[in-house]
């Protein structure tokens, strides 16, 4: 398990917001001793709520304590650990570790924001369509159609996203989400990145695809199925030419 600090400007933010005193650094036995004691007290119901309990009696900060109970009543049962925070303005960011999921145990929230929280991962908020209809997207589904993206692992000492100005004061975080062959555990075909966009106060706008060239690899035709392969080192084949016509002979 990482264990991240608290960096230089994750600064407290004012009272009601999130800000990195609710950081908790997880012991690296934690999730083991909070598996065996739920496992033996706890039903499936429950199981969320004792692990939380686990978090406080492990010497959590309270803020900590909170963040996750925050975030387990928002998203209807994820059990989420703030490991680091970063300050970016109206809206900041947070990386939390998910101990119960069984793919990606990492995430990265935009929080104090309007709203609240917004996971980068919840991929239904993403702009779909216009990703769909990107020439770039449609030439690499044509060899892949099981092609989706999928949820990126935000683990690491710098998951934070990308900023960039928009218009009016806005910000834009630029996230990139992995594209596989169909799951999770597939092939590996590229990246796609969207803007999340927010105005000046940091309110949520809306999410922007922004179209990324795909390696050049995944846009070459395929060879068609049936067609011999060239034999190794084979020279390239010429056209021939042809013979020049035998000029007439003069009269003797």
């Amino acid at each position: 398990m990482t264990l991240f600090a608290q960096t230089a400007n994750s600064a407290p933010t004012a009272s009601g917001k999130i800000s990195s005193s609710a950081i908790w650094q997880v012991p690296p036995d934690f999730v083991t001793k909070a598996h065996a004691t739920c496992d033996k007290t706890a039903g499936p119901a429950n199981f969320g709520p004792c692990f939380i309990n686990q978090i406080a009696a492990s010497g959590a900060p309270s803020d900590a304590v909170s963040f996750t109970r925050t975030l387990f009543r928002q998203t209807s049962g994820d059990v989420g650990i703030m490991t680091a925070f970063k300050s970016f303005g109206a809206v900041d960011a947070a990386q939390v570790f998910y101990p119960l999921r069984a793919n990606t145990n990492y995430g990265l929230l935009l929080v104090n924001g309007d709203p609240a929280v917004l996971d980068v991962d919840d991929l239904q908020k993403l702009d779909r369509d216009a990703m769909e209809k990107d020439v770039m997207f449609q030439a690499i589904k044509q060899r892949y159609p099981k092609i989706d993206l999928f949820p990126a692992d935000r683990s690491g000492a710098a998951p934070w996203p990308r900023i960039e100005p928009l218009p009016n004061g806005g910000t834009r975080f630029v996230v990139s989400y992995p594209l596989q062959d169909g799951c999770h555990a597939c092939a590996h075909l590229g990246l796609a990145r969207f803007g999340w966009d927010f105005d000046a106060k940091g309110k949520f706008l809306r999410t922007t695809f922004i179209p990324t060239p795909p390696p050049p690899k995944l846009t070459r035709p395929r060879r068609q199925p049936g067609t011999p392969l060239p034999p190794p080192n084979a020279a390239p084949s010429t056209p021939q030419s042809t013979p020049p016509a035998t000029p007439p002979s003069s009269p003797q």
